[in-house]
C-alpha cells in the first residue's frame, strides 16, 4: 500500500443490520492500511450506520432495495483506480485484503475472487449451503467454461475500468454470479485467490436463503448463458424434451404390444421428440451467431484500447 495513496483503493462494504460486526471490520481495515472505505447500507433498522460514521466510513443510504441494487448504486459513484468489495458480516478478514490486492497491483487481474473453501472455519457453513455453493459452481462451469472455485464470494476486487464496464441488472443475491458472468462476457483476466471464511457472528442473522436465493442464483446463470453458451441453453431444453418424448414413447410402444393404441400420446410423442430436435438445431444456430458476436466485440474492444493508448501517448 506504500505505493497507493488512500484514494486509490476503495473499499466497499454493503450492509443490512451489521451492527455486530461491521465496527470491527471498519477498523480492522483502517488497520491495515485502508481508509477510503464506503459503506452503502440498505436502510438498516439497526446502529449499523451510525457505528460506520463513528468509525471513519462514509455512509449512503441505498436509494433501493436488494444486494444487487446497492452493488449497482455504488458503482456509479465510485471513481477509485480499485476498488475491494466485502460483506459485512464479519465473514471475512481484513487482512486478506492483500491478497486480494496483489494481482490487481501486479497488473495481472482485472477481477480477483477470493476463494472461500481453500480455508473455512468449522461451521462455517452449513451442509445445505456447501452443497448447493458446489453444484452452481458446477453448473458455472458447464455453462461458461470456466471452473471457477467460489463464485458467489463475497470478497473481491476490481479495477476501475472493469467496474465501469459491467453492465448489471440483477438485484439480488445473484449479483455476485453476474459480475462474473460478465467478466467473463468482456473478456476481464480473473484471478482466484485463497482466503479464510469465518463462521457467522452469533449476533448477525444470515439474509439468505439457500433454497429460495439458491435457485434465483441458478436461473440466472441458466438464463444468461443464452447470450454466452447457447449451446447449453437449448441443449438442455432439448434433452429435457428428449427424455420426455422417450418416457412417453416408451409407453406407447408397450402398450401398442400389449394392443393398445394412444394415438393422442402418440401425437405427443412425436411433437416432444421434434420440439428436443429442434431446440439442439436452434442452439447450434445461435452458438455460431454468439461466436461471430464475441469476436466482433473482442476486435471493437481491441481497437477502442489501441485509439485510448495511441491518444495518451500523444498527451
Amino acid at each position: 500500500m506504500s505505493s497507493l495513496s488512500n484514494e486509490d483503493v476503495c473499499v466497499l462494504i454493503p450492509t443490512l443490520n451489521e451492527e455486530a460486526t461491521i465496527g470491527s471490520l471498519i477498523k480492522d481495515f483502517r488497520s491495515e492500511g485502508f481508509n477510503n472505505i464506503l459503506v452503502i447500507d440498505g436502510n438498516s433498522t439497526d446502529a449499523t450506520r451510525r457505528i460506520a460514521e463513528s468509525e471513519g466510513a462514509r455512509v449512503i443510504i441505498q436509494s433501493g432495495r436488494g444486494k444487487g441494487q446497492a452493488i449497482q448504486e455504488a458503482f456509479a459513484l465510485i471513481d477509485s483506480k480499485y476498488v475491494v468489495m466485502i460483506d459485512g458480516d464479519g465473514t471475512y478478514l481484513a487482512s486478506d485484503v492483500h491478497a486480494i490486492m496483489k494481482p490487481l497491483l501486479e497488473g495481472s487481474a482485472d477481477h480477483v475472487m477470493g476463494n472461500r473453501f481453500a480455508d473455512y472455519e468449522a461451521g462455517a457453513f452449513t451442509k445445505l449451503n456447501h452443497f448447493g455453493n458446489q453444484m452452481l459452481n458446477k453448473l458455472f462451469g458447464f455453462a461458461y467454461g470456466e471452473w471457477l472455485d467460489d463464485i458467489l464470494t463475497g470478497y473481491r476486487g476490481y479495477t476501475r475500468k472493469a467496474v465501469k464496464s459491467f453492465e448489471l441488472r440483477e438485484m439480488g443475491f445473484e449479483i455476485e454470479s453476474e459480475m462474473t458472468i460478465d467478466s467473463i462476457k468482456k473478456d476481464h483476466r480473473i484471478k482466484v485467490v485463497p482466503i479464510s471464511y469465518l463462521k457467522r457472528h452469533y449476533k448477525a442473522d444470515t439474509k439468505l436463503n439457500p433454497l429460495k436465493d439458491g435457485a434465483r442464483i441458478a436461473r440466472t446463470i441458466y438464463k444468461m448463458a443464452k447470450l454466452h453458451n447457447p449451446m447449453f441453453y437449448f441443449g438442455l431444453m432439448g434433452v429435457t424434451f428428449l427424455l420426455a418424448g422417450f418416457i412417453s414413447g416408451t409407453f406407447v410402444v408397450l402398450q401398442w404390444v400389449q394392443g393398445v393404441t394412444r394415438i393422442p400420446l402418440t401425437i405427443l410423442t412425436a411433437i416432444l421428440l421434434l420440439a428436443g430436435f429442434q431446440m439442439f438445431f436452434f442452439g447450434m444456430l445461435s452458438d455460431l451467431t454468439v461466436s461471430l458476436h464475441r469476436e466482433n466485440m473482442r476486435m471493437l474492444r481491441k481497437m477502442s484500447e489501441d485509439l485510448r493508448s495511441g491518444k495518451d501517448e500523444q498527451d
